[in-house]
């Protein structure tokens, strides 16, 4: 295990147990995203449960390699989804960047594992 590999795990994590938490609960900023974007409250929950669950994955990944990978892979697959609803949602190029840039980064942690 590389240092690069358990920086990405922790600042993925940090990243996606706070968001994944948010929608999970629904806070105000969430369902306006969600809204934005044509989903539900209970769609966007689903998503914020595959965020926590890919943040723990990544967590217990640094013990367990095969499961940081799975866990970073199906991250970088939601993001990448993340991105294509922007994009196909109209929202400029910068608006999908966020999801693109942490996808690359999920492919970045399951190439160092």
């Amino acid at each position: 295990m590389t240092t690069a590999h358990t920086i990405l795990a922790v600042a993925l994590a940090l990243v996606f147990l706070p968001l994944g938490l948010a929608k999970i609960a629904a806070v105000p900023f969430m369902r306006q995203a969600a809204a934005h974007l044509d989903m539900s409250p209970g769609f966007y929950r689903i998503i914020g449960t595959l965020e926590v669950a890919a943040a723990a994955g990544l967590l217990l990944g640094l013990a367990a390699a095969p499961l940081g990978v799975a866990a970073a892979a199906g991250l970088a697959v939601l993001m990448g989804a993340a991105a294509v609803v922007h994009l196909r949602h109209g929202d400029p190029p910068v608006r999908a960047l966020p999801a693109a840039v942490l996808a690359l980064m999920a492919v970045a942690y399951a190439a160092t594992a």
